[in-house]
């Protein structure tokens, strides 16, 4: 950390996948970070996987909502950065799709407006690869910063939605703010490993390889990134001047969901993973059956590798092999469901 960075951090959803490790390297790196969570009955179970007890005396924790005024100002006192990581994530596709865009769109708002309002300019907010990926561009085209999801595409779901259009509004509000700071750090699929069980449905692709459930996998693909190197670009942007008023790529190879399922199944013979690639047909037909399922049917064999040139250009990052994120995330699903 260098003299001019900020010295203490408000990280949003420090319960999240992604945030807990942020937060252990935040701290690591010598920030003091103030974690918020929806509620404190989690905080043992945040400070056991972020801290140390050299880091311990560096971390505090406040209770705020993404649908709520409530604590914000309390929680910017004495801060220097913005990290908001904080955005619900749906695995299933929900009845009304403004359940998961207005409490994405709002909630960005609201950390921007709070931070604003206690004259916190610099902020790094986690978007989303989903932001830049679901729009028409020619065979071969590799998505990156220049690129924006078209909500309006037939691929969009509402969980896209969310994330393309709290990005947008997060650019919005700088534009009219000039003082702000924002980095967008743009993340692929984000496996690896997690500092704890707690991980919700960050590995859940992962999870459904492994599970055997299903009798073919579908033509899907992802960037795929390790968690370790999101936590990087999130950190390492709070001091890089060169990151301001950009959106970051953080992704690697792109892989398609057969070609993981092939290397899963490699790694671990004993298991009946499915390798072989569902046809669509069939994919509608277990739609009817499989809210999964049917959230990611409209994006069947619609590829989007991405670009990462001017991400590895201002950061000089080489990303974690994608097979190599891929192994540690199942590593850590066994390990959870006690059949590693």
């Amino acid at each position: 950390m260098t003299d001019t960075a900020p010295k203490t951090v408000l990280l949003t959803g420090i319960t999240g996948f992604i945030a807990k490790r942020i937060a252990r390297d935040l701290l690591e790196a010598g920030y003091a970070s103030k974690g918020s969570l929806r509620s404190l009955k989690r905080e043992e179970e945040v400070r056991s996987a972020v801290t140390t007890p050299e880091t311990a005396d560096r971390l505090s924790l406040v209770e705020l909502d993404l649908t709520s005024d409530a604590g914000w100002a309390e929680a910017m006192a004495g801060v220097d950065a913005l990290l908001h990581t904080a955005s619900p994530f749906p695995l299933a596709r929900p009845k009304d799709e403004n359940d998961i865009i207005g409490p994405a769109v709002d909630g960005t708002l609201r950390a921007l407006k709070a931070a604003q309002a206690a004259a916190v300019t610099r902020v790094v907010l986690t978007s989303s690869v989903v932001a830049i990926m679901y729009v028409d561009r020619p065979k071969g085209h590799a998505y990156g910063p220049e690129d924006w999801t078209d909500t309006a595409h037939p691929t969009a779901t509402a969980y896209i939605k969310s994330k393309t259009l709290a990005e947008q509004a997060a650019w919005d509000f700088v534009k009219t703010h000039p003082e702000m700071e924002l980095t967008a750090i743009n993340p692929g699929l984000v496996l690896g490993a997690p500092l704890d069980q707690n991980y919700g449905s960050s590995l859940a692709v992962v999870e459904r390889i492994l599970s055997g459930s299903d009798p073919a996998v579908p033509d899907i693909g992802f960037p795929v990134v390790d968690v370790a190197d999101v936590s990087r670009l999130h950190v390492e942007a709070l001091a890089q001047p060169a990151s301001v008023g950009k959106r970051v790529v953080a992704a690697g190879e792109y892989m398609t969901m057969p070609q993981m399922a092939k290397l899963l199944a490699e790694a671990y013979p004993k298991k009946k993973i499915a390798t072989l690639v569902a046809p669509k047909l069939l994919l509608r037909v277990l739609a009817l059956f499989d809210s999964a399922v049917k959230t990611i049917l409209p994006t069947v064999g619609f590829h989007t590798p991405t670009d990462n040139t001017e991400t590895r250009a201002i950061f000089g990052i080489d990303f974690v092999p994608a097979p190599d994120a891929i192994r540690a995330g199942a590593e850590a699903v066994l390990a959870h469901k006690g059949s590693a």
